[in-house]
Formats: structure tokens, sequence, C-alpha cells
């Protein structure tokens, strides 16, 4: 980091705008819950609760809450992600590096995600760890239209990068 100091020109006049700031994602404050949330087969699953949106087109935050069956490295949700409806193209992926057994729901923020505020995308959780698989509540829609709960119909991505790099806990 470099340090700020006073100009020895006082005369120096800014010549263009500051660049703006975007707004902060304020993540809502989730009481914890005992979740252990599975899919219609009883496999564990990570659950979208919530997704909030904040930013300008090409550059939005999304805070995604997560409910997940984690049990530790073993079972745990290791990633959120964007992904274009039209086209299948993962947008971004907010890797979860650890469990988070004692944290249920929670909420993560990620971006920029480069989409436009009427680009169409699915908001999706991933467990991983000894049985790593989709599967769960997701979120579709658009920034222009809100995000409610969709059925996902689109392909895996588990082999495209980013991908998580272990479990810390």
């Amino acid at each position: 980091m470099t340090a700020c100091a006073a100009s020895p020109d006082s005369s120096v006049e800014l010549t263009s705008a500051p660049t703006p700031v975007p707004e902060t994602v304020s993540e809502p404050v989730v009481e914890p819950i005992a979740t252990n949330p599975t899919d219609a087969s009883g496999m564990p699953v990570a659950d979208l609760v919530s997704v909030a949106v904040t930013g300008e087109a090409n550059n939005y935050t999304f805070a995604v809450t997560i409910s997940s069956a984690d049990t530790g490295c073993e079972q745990y949700a290791d990633w959120w992600e964007v992904v274009d409806t039209q086209t299948g193209e993962l947008l971004y992926r907010r890797i979860l590096a650890h469990s988070h057994v004692n944290e249920q729901p929670f909420t993560r923020s990620g971006g920029p995600v480069p989409i436009t505020p009427e680009q169409s995308v699915i908001i999706r959780g991933h467990m991983g760890g000894v049985q790593s698989h989709y599967g769960g509540q997701v979120f579709g829609g658009s920034v222009e239209t809100g995000f409610q709960t969709v059925v996902d119909s689109l392909p895996g991505l588990e082999t495209v990068d980013p991908l998580p790099k272990g479990c810390a806990f």
C-alpha cells in the first residue's frame, strides 16, 4: 500500500471528477437455524435462500444466502455461481473455502459479475466433498426483473475453472 501525502504544489486542480464508488452490499443478518436440506433422493444439497444485487451494468455484486447440509470438509457447500441461461456459460463463481457447520444459513458476497441488467441468469449452489454435486433450490431472473426460485435445467459445470483448491475446515 502507498501512503497518502499532500501535494507539494497546492495549486494543482483536478481536471476530471473522481470515479464514483459502487454501492456496497450489505449482507443481511440471518438468524442461525438448524438445517439439513436434501433433495428428493436424500442427497445433501446447497439451497439458495436469497439473492441480493447491487452495482451497475457489467459490474454487479451478488450477496447469496445458502442453507446447506454441511458436516465438515467431507460435505459442504463449496461454491455458488452465476450462469447465463441462454448459453450455459459460467459467468462468475464464488469459491467457499471452508464448511459452515455452525453458521446456517450463511451469506457470502462476490463479484464483479459482468452481466447487463436484462440478462437472464441462474444462480445456484454446489455441494463439495465426498459426494460432489449440484442440487437444491436455485434462483433465476435478471437484475432488471428480480430473482425468484426456478427449476435448474442447465448442465453441470463441475470441471470449469475456477475450482476449489481444498477445504480449510
